[in-house]
């Protein structure tokens, strides 16, 4: 046998080992860096090469055991091989320090640095083939692999790892969060929107939405028959609250659908109109907005009146307020037709007291504080601590405001407008 041919044959073999080396370094990268959601989706549809990928990861310790095994096996065999061509071309005394030095800069480039890069870019294509050969190969190592996984394991434990298998990739709501905002053009902005509106939901509660005490409209038993005939046939409101004397004293829910039925009589009572209401479904202030749409669920209601820790009504919310939350504004409604933010030329805004701060916030893209008043009244009172004898100027965060008008203790009119921010200094 000539010489040229085992070397020849030396030089394919160590080629293949390297080829080899890249496969299990590709693999590994690229079954670690698949993404777990996109995986699970295309094993429910029915796709094999993902159920078989799904297979190797529930055990992320034997799938990694039987890659390095792997990988360590083809890598000491390659360096043999260096070995014994650079003592034949650079004899025994130059050449086994020159066979690492060499191997490691090939083996960096060739199966390490580049497949690795290559499976955390496109994870799929490398993870996918590669668990054809990984499954028979892991059946077939199964005893060297138990015995370096169950070695290992022990020593994880020892430092307090307790979970091996790999189906603990739960999402906390802030990474959900993270992954909305991250998904670009895959998720149209109006949907991005409202899922984001949907995590958000248990950090809103009823009264932040709700409709304040004193702009519910409501019938007052008290009134004059006549006055409350006037006002059932005109009111803008498919719902309101039957009161006796006071807003504190609610008795019921009149649906104005169920209005013909008393005004078709030729005898009109207050009773007749108590009869056909409901009874009033009462809401604790506090209650979570994720919360509060599931008890509307659950009570078949659609509307419900806020009360707080003492029983006294502070204002009514309704499913629909709910849901804008979600979606936005998608109804109008008449009785809030007049604007309570007036824009004006030189780019501030006028804005009424009673005016909702997540309102403005959300109308205007400002950032003011939620989570103390619910109304620019109350913000701004909060702000300097005591009433205003007249126009006064204050700053919120980054917005200005001046007071323009004072009234019965409100604050009635404030123009507000955006503080320009300042540059950065480099020294």
């Amino acid at each position: 046998m000539s010489d040229e041919f085992p070397l020849g044959l030396l030089f394919g073999l160590l080629v293949l080992l390297i080829c080899l080396s890249a496969f299990f370094s590709s693999s590994e990268t690229g079954m670690m860096s698949i993404n777990r959601y996109r995986l699970s989706h295309q094993a429910n549809s029915g796709e094999r090469a993902a159920k078989r990928v799904m297979r190797l990861l529930a055990r992320p310790d034997r799938l990694i055991g039987v890659i390095l095994i792997g990988n360590n096996l083809v890598n000491n065999l390659a360096a043999a091989i260096a070995t014994v061509l650079a003592i034949h071309f650079f004899g025994e005394v130059s050449g086994p320090a020159i066979a690492p030095l060499v191997l490691t800069i090939v083996i960096l480039i060739f199966a390490e640095v580049s497949p690795k890069t290559y499976a955390a870019i496109k994870p799929e294509r490398i993870a996918y083939p590669a668990s054809v050969v990984l499954e028979p190969l892991l059946k077939l190592l199964y005893p060297l692999v138990w015995l370096v996984s169950a070695l290992s394991n022990g020593l994880l434990r020892l430092v307090g790892v307790k979970q091996i298998d790999g189906n603990a990739d739960n999402l906390t709501r802030d990474e959900l969060r993270t992954v909305v905002h991250e998904a670009g053009t895959l998720i149209p902005h109006r949907h991005q929107a409202m899922l984001l509106s949907i995590l958000d939901l248990e950090n809103v509660t009823v009264n932040d939405i709700m409709v304040p005490r004193h702009e519910v409209v409501g019938i007052d038993l008290d009134d004059d028959l006549e006055e409350i005939l006037v006002q059932v046939r005109t009111s803008q409101h498919t719902r309101v609250p039957i009161y006796k004397g006071d807003i504190n004293n609610i008795i019921g829910m009149l649906h104005l659908r169920n209005a013909a039925r008393f005004l078709s009589r030729p005898e009109m009572t207050k009773a007749a109109i108590v009869q056909e209401a409901r009874e009033p479904y009462f809401i604790p202030e506090s209650t979570p907005l994720h919360t509060q749409l599931l008890n509307f669920q659950k009570q078949k209601r659609r509307i419900g009146i806020v009360v707080d820790e003492y029983g006294d009504v502070e204002g009514l919310v309704t499913l629909e307020d709910i849901l804008e939350e979600i979606v936005g504004e998608f109804t109008t409604d008449m009785a809030s037709q007049d604007q309570e933010i007036y824009r004006q030329d030189d780019g501030s805004h006028v804005i009424e007291g009673t005016a909702n701060i997540r309102d403005i916030n959300r109308l205007l893209g400002w950032q003011l504080p939620t989570d103390g008043p619910k109304t620019l009244n109350g913000l701004i009172l909060e702000h300097l601590e005591s009433f205003p004898d007249g126009a006064a100027c204050l700053q919120i965060g980054n917005v200005r405001m001046e007071i323009l008008e004072v009234r019965d203790n409100l604050i009635t009119a404030a123009r507000c407008w955006q503080a320009p921010q300042r540059r950065a200094r480099h020294g």
